[in-house]
């Protein structure tokens, strides 16, 4: 069972592969939904070929653990990045509140996922754009979802990394190469993939505040994997259990005098602001780039 989990997601690429090379496609033409209007049939069927992967729904209980792990609520907007029939946005704002967009290349697809909408009466909830990935605006998500192959996954993802700090990511399935996720979750024989888009904070920075003047801190990054060093006068020392989650750094580290300190903060635009804890007693510290 555990060998064929860890097998699906390759056996669904080189299926994925083989059937969207076999099956033609189709081209938009707007993104108005009068002007895409589908036949009242039409029903997408599972295997489908679209620009660039192939139609396969989500079931209902992976939606539910990908929007879960993303803490989804009312307070999200949310981007599901090739909407298929709509139901992850769907599902995120009648279930959690969410205001949803859908983007879908298939204009036959995104008229049938704007009927969905309807027949789910969340029109004021929920938009279905017929649009490109690659092409629309989603700058403004808190929350994006994805079911895509692991190349445009790979594509995708120099933009997501740009996107503000503590953006959450959820994908179906696939990957983001070296990126690792913060979790993953499992469904029947479904993975899925959850991260936190991470603050950029590698460099040299000064923190102050502290008795024994500025201190001064160089920090390393991959992702959300961080270390580095703290420099006191002229004793260098390691970050120690260092931590990056969005926008929250935490950190701990020693004085000379052998005092373990422990720091927690938030980025600023170019500054951490935040409070260093010792012997129980709290300072407020900032950090910032010298």
């Amino acid at each position: 069972m555990k060998l064929f989990r860890l097998l699906l997601p390759v056996l669904m690429t080189s299926w994925l592969n083989f059937a969207y090379s076999s099956t033609p496609t189709t081209t938009p033409t707007t993104n108005t939904a009068s002007a895409n209007a589908a036949p009242a049939d039409y029903k997408p069927v599972s295997g489908q070929a679209g620009k660039d992967v192939i139609w396969v729904p989500t079931p209902e209980g992976l939606i539910e653990k990908m929007l879960t792990a993303a803490k989804v609520s009312e307070k999200d907007k949310l981007f599901d990045l090739g909407a298929g029939d709509g139901i992850i946005a769907i599902t995120a704002a009648r279930k959690y509140g969410a205001q949803s967009v859908g983007i879908e290349y298939n204009p036959d697809m995104a008229q049938f996922a704007r009927r969905k909408v309807a027949e789910a009466g969340m029109i004021d909830k929920v938009k279905i754009i017929t649009g490109d990935i690659f092409q629309e605006d989603f700058s403004s998500a808190t929350v994006v979802t994805l079911y895509l192959m692991p190349e445009l996954n790979l594509k995708l993802r120099p933009t997501l990394l740009k996107m503000k700090p503590g953006t959450r990511v959820v994908s179906n399935s696939f990957t983001m190469g070296d990126w690792e996720p913060d979790e993953t979750m499992s469904y029947q024989y479904w993975n899925a993939y959850f991260w936190m888009v991470p603050a950029q904070i590698e460099g040299a920075w000064v923190m102050t505040g502290l008795e024994g003047g500025p201190i001064r801190l160089n920090v390393s990054q991959s992702y959300q994997n961080i270390g580095g060093t703290l420099t006191l006068g002229e004793q260098t020392l390691p970050l120690l259990g260092a931590k990056l989650r969005g926008d929250e750094l935490m950190f701990r580290f020693s004085t000379p005098d052998r005092k373990l300190h422990a720091f927690s903060g938030r980025l600023e635009g170019r500054r951490l602001t935040g409070n260093v804890v010792s012997d129980f007693m709290q300072k407020p510290v900032e950090i910032t780039r010298p």
